[in-house]
């Protein structure tokens, strides 16, 4: 079945953007968020809020989840009279959030008993990544649902790879995050040396990303969102602090020994000046802070 109705539950930077994306693409696209007050926001894009997700699910061919954590996510799915009830169809459950792996695989089972799909996807690219539908997405789950989720997905993202079986794509998200949360840390520690030692951290900085220091943080982050101290990436680092807490426990089920990403987790849990709702580029800022508590 083609999929042409399109719900998209979490209408915030992320779900909000791959909302605007969908519409513009083509698609029919209904959106509900527990807060009503992105309603106007929501509408004069030309997508149909509705106020009752369990509404929502029962009208779509697709659903779009973009929620902060899988205790969210498992409990859309498995609400009562929601989609485990549903058989007039087969849904897609397209999971943008960043969920741990284990959760992902049971949703995916108890979907399929009832007749639906899920993929993970979750996504790299920010809030403008998600307007522009330029959106990285890595995706676990078949082979069946993710080529029948390709217009869906080429209209959110600039790349989608399917990387394995449900799972797999928040398996490489947490992989992908555990970089990034260590690469803040040594990309604003390195300019703090800079700084402190003489040379400029914008002088470093042009080295460094000319040579083979360079990262996404040095070479895009820093610049955009530490250099002019604006840090507005739209990334909390409460999100990220829980994203570093998925990857160390599924190295621990994995029986994989971490001892450098270790700290980066206390690292991030300690980083007493660094309030959950702050911008998680701010772990970079190399300029004079308090220190970790």
């Amino acid at each position: 079945m083609e999929l042409r109705r399109i719900g998209v539950i979490g209408l915030g930077n992320m779900g909000f953007g791959m909302a605007a994306s969908l519409k513009r693409a083509g698609f029919e696209v209904l959106g509900f968020d527990i807060s009503p007050a992105r309603r106007a926001m929501i509408e004069a894009e030309g997508i149909i809020f509705i106020e009752d997700q369990l509404a929502l699910l029962r009208q779509v061919d697709a659903a779009v989840f973009s929620l902060p954590y899988a205790k969210d996510v498992e409990a859309v799915v498995t609400a009562e009279g929601g989609l485990l009830s549903r058989k007039d169809a087969s849904v897609l459950v397209i999971d943008t959030s960043t969920s741990d792996p284990g959760t992902t695989r049971r949703l995916a089972a108890a979907l399929a008993a009832a007749g639906h799909g899920l993929l993970d996807a979750p996504v790299s690219g920010g809030p403008s990544g998600a307007a522009s539908g330029s959106l990285t997405m890595m995706i676990g789950g078949t082979e069946a649902d993710v080529a029948r989720a390709e217009k869906v997905l080429a209209a959110m993202s600039a790349k989608a790879t399917h990387v394995g079986p449900s799972g797999a794509g928040n398996i490489a998200k947490l992989v992908n995050n555990l970089l990034v949360a260590a690469h803040l840390v040594t990309t604003g520690e390195a300019l703090r040396l800079s700084a402190a030692a003489g040379l400029a951290p914008e002088a470093a900085l042009k080295v460094v990303n000319a040579a083979t220091g360079r990262s996404a943080i040095s070479e895009v982050m820093v610049p955009r969102w530490v250099l002019p101290a604006s840090f507005d990436s739209g990334f909390s680092a409460g999100l990220m602090r829980k994203d570093v807490r998925l990857a160390i426990e599924l190295a621990e089920e994995s029986g994989v020994a971490l001892p450098l990403s270790q700290h980066v987790k206390q690292l991030w849990q300690e980083a007493g000046w660094l309030a959950d709702q702050d911008d998680f580029t701010r772990m970079a800022d190399y300029r004079d802070r308090k220190e970790m508590a």
